[in-house]
């Protein structure tokens, strides 16, 4: 039986990556395990195209959705332009609801300034809370992209703002009740504020233009460790980090607490992972710095495809594990009520 959310990529790509449908020569840049988004050529442009469901969210889904679904855009260094979106309603759902999912992704979508141009919306029998998927695209500038398969060993790994805002973000709307009566309003109210964070778009713009990018990644489900495994799989190299350089906030560090769950391992949209040439890190970092995003150097590539460790607070090394599942899916089914 799978695990809930993402499927693993050992089944990913004996599975679902061997049914890719016809070859075409304008595809630039294909699926494969750890990718964001396709590169696909119009004859006159390239374009970035990508799509992403929201599955396990409830509150906030259609501002969550179409944050999530350009992230991907951004990491190739592009901006995002248009957004396709299908919302998937369960039985019982009124015309509030569906509204309110619109509303919300309009006006991510406004501060994004990317443009809703179709998609679908039904009532889904067998649901039980809504699922909304977004399909967004950009146009490459200058024909310029990144892939996270573009890691290269002694390269610095930057972190932007904090691990686990998604995963805090669903948490704190989902189970906001459980989490005020043992932290009180104001924290969840606090916590809810985490959701103007969800985009990566601009941070991914000024590291791409300042130059030195060799890789880019948005860590989704199952995290930062799960992020900086993918990176590694597509590079084919392996990752150094330092437990006490990768920061943690401490509202998404209570909540983590609260549910018994690891934060590296908490979906994580929000942060980008950033992959840049040593002379550049420091000042990608500068420059995140000066439009009020906070980043930091938490590793290196290594040569090794084995080695991805983590370095302890204790100053102990041990592998970092690829998490078999999201640790959302895990704090949602716990009954703390």
């Amino acid at each position: 039986m799978l695990p809930p959310g993402k499927i693993p990529p050992e089944i990913l790509e004996r599975t679902v990556l061997k049914f890719l449908g016809a070859k075409r020569r304008d595809v630039i840049f294909g699926p494969s395990k750890g990718e964001d988004a396709a590169i696909v050529s119009d004859g006159c442009k390239l374009l970035a195209l990508h799509g992403d469901p929201i599955s396990g969210a409830s509150e906030k889904i259609g501002w969550i959705a179409m944050n999530i679904a350009t992230n991907d855009i951004a990491t190739r260094g592009v901006k995002p332009r248009w957004a396709l979106s299908c919302i998937m309603l369960p039985p019982g759902s009124n015309e509030r609801r569906l509204k309110k999912i619109c509303r919300e992704m309009s006006a991510a979508a406004k501060r994004l300034g990317v443009s809703i141009v179709g998609g679908h919306s039904e009532v889904t029998p067998g649901l039980d809370h809504p699922l909304v998927i977004v399909f967004s695209m950009g146009v490459l500038e200058d024909d310029r992209y990144v892939t996270c398969s573009g890691a290269k060993p002694g390269s610095h790994i930057i972190l932007t703002k904090s691990v686990g805002i998604e995963g805090t973000v669903i948490l704190a709307s989902d189970r906001g009740a459980v989490l005020a009566s043992k932290f009180g309003e104001e924290f969840v109210e606090r916590v809810g504020k985490y959701i103007d964070m969800l985009s990566i778009l601009k941070e991914a713009m000024i590291a791409f233009e300042y130059g030195g990018v060799q890789a880019m990644h948005d860590p989704t489900e199952g995290g930062i460790s799960n992020g900086l495994h993918e990176i590694a799989d597509a590079s084919k190299t392996g990752f150094k980090v330092y437990e006490n350089a990768i920061a943690i906030s401490h509202e998404t560090l209570e909540v983590c607490r609260f549910f018994e769950i690891n934060p590296l391992n908490l979906i994580s949209s929000g942060s980008l992972l950033i992959v840049a040439e040593q002379s550049k890190a420091l000042g990608i970092i500068e420059q995140l710095g000066g439009k009020g995003i906070t980043a930091a150097i938490i590793g290196e590539v290594v040569e090794d495809e084995e080695q991805r460790i983590i370095v302890r607070k204790d100053a102990s090394i041990e592998p970092l594990s690829r998490p078999l599942s999201d640790e959302l899916w895990t704090a949602l089914q716990k009954d703390v009520g």
